[in-house]
């Protein structure tokens, strides 16, 4: 278990999720021990401890929990719920970092690698989060992140990637409009249209307020935007990992927006991709992802999880979104 003294949440968090003012750890996990024991499990009860306490509240309860049961809240929420449901409830009750570490195992074991979710992860983490994870999944598989990717992902996107998860962009907090100036000049914007090396070597190694500086100069060079020139040059897995990283680069909550609303179009919810922006934005951006959600689509998300979602996973969802004032 992750040390709980370190504190995932910062003070300017823009999250849905904060901690509860009178929290008591001996309530909760009475709480939750009368409704998992009990006859029949209380979901409304596992709801509202799981999803109103922010994860450092959470992991703090798992600990007292596990003291006074002997046995792990994760194994009893397995045992006592099931579907989508349980995987929202396991999620809650990890740590942020073991989650992410979690979700990159699952989207690379087994037949066929989950590509999306890995593009998802590596483009949209701060390096701060990337390097908990990667301490995460080292703890928990006894090797290097970057050791399973190489065997994993290959090519142009195996490269960006790999960058990506080596954690190789600088934590800066200025730009230098003339270092993205040259970028662009020595890259010329003609042979950036087939030079995908030049796109990776620049959109995976800079800074973010550096990368916001490129798509400036380049549009004010090239008279399209730098997304636009990868949407029309490139394909595939490596097409989309870019375009998230521009995306990232440029607005992180609307990118998340565009990935919920795309997990709830058409025939089918995409569970999987919902569970995991809910949990894990939770308590960093969601109130701002869920503006960028009513901005993009002209309708909010509550209403969108309403009618998409249902039974005690929809329940558990609409609670962790909140309800728009």
């Amino acid at each position: 278990i992750a040390d709980v003294s370190i504190r995932v949440q910062d003070s300017n968090t823009r999250g849905t999720v904060k901690d509860k003012t009178d929290f008591k750890v001996e309530e909760d996990v009475s709480a939750l021990r009368k409704a998992v024991e009990g006859l029949g499990t209380t979901e409304k009860t596992l709801i509202e401890v799981l999803t109103q306490r922010s994860n450092f509240q959470r992991q703090l309860v798992a600990k007292a929990y596990e003291k006074a049961t002997g046995r792990t809240l994760v194994a009893d929420l397995e045992g006592d719920t099931h579907g989508d449901f349980e995987d929202l409830l396991v999620a809650l009750a990890t740590p942020p970092d073991v989650y992410d570490c979690q979700e990159v195992i699952r989207a690379i074991k087994g037949a066929g690698t989950t590509e999306s979710t890995l593009t998802e992860i590596f483009a949209s983490r701060s390096n701060r989060q990337i390097k908990a994870l990667s301490e995460a999944y080292l703890a928990e598989c006894g090797r290097s992140v970057i050791h399973d990717l190489q065997s994993e992902v290959s090519g142009d996107y195996g490269k960006a990637l790999l960058i990506l998860a080596e954690v190789l962009r600088p934590s800066m907090n200025f730009c230098d409009r003339q270092e993205a100036k040259i970028d662009l000049y020595e890259a010329g914007e003609k042979k950036w249209g087939t030079d995908e090396a030049k796109f990776i070597d620049i959109l995976c190694h800079r800074s973010v307020p550096q990368l916001r500086q490129t798509l400036v100069e380049y549009k004010s060079m090239s008279k399209k935007t730098l997304q636009e020139s990868i949407e029309s040059e490139m394909s595939g897995t490596l097409q989309d990992l870019l375009v998230a990283v521009v995306k990232c680069v440029k607005n992180v909550p609307a990118y998340f927006a565009e990935r919920l609303f795309s997990a709830m179009k058409g025939a089918g919810t995409t569970e999987s991709v919902l569970t995991r922006i809910l949990v894990s934005r939770a308590e960093i951006d969601l109130s701002d992802i869920k503006a960028e959600y009513k901005k993009l689509f002209g309708f909010t998300l509550y209403s969108r999880l309403e009618s998409e979602v249902s039974g005690s996973y929809g329940d558990a969802l609409k609670r962790l979104c909140g309800q728009d004032d």
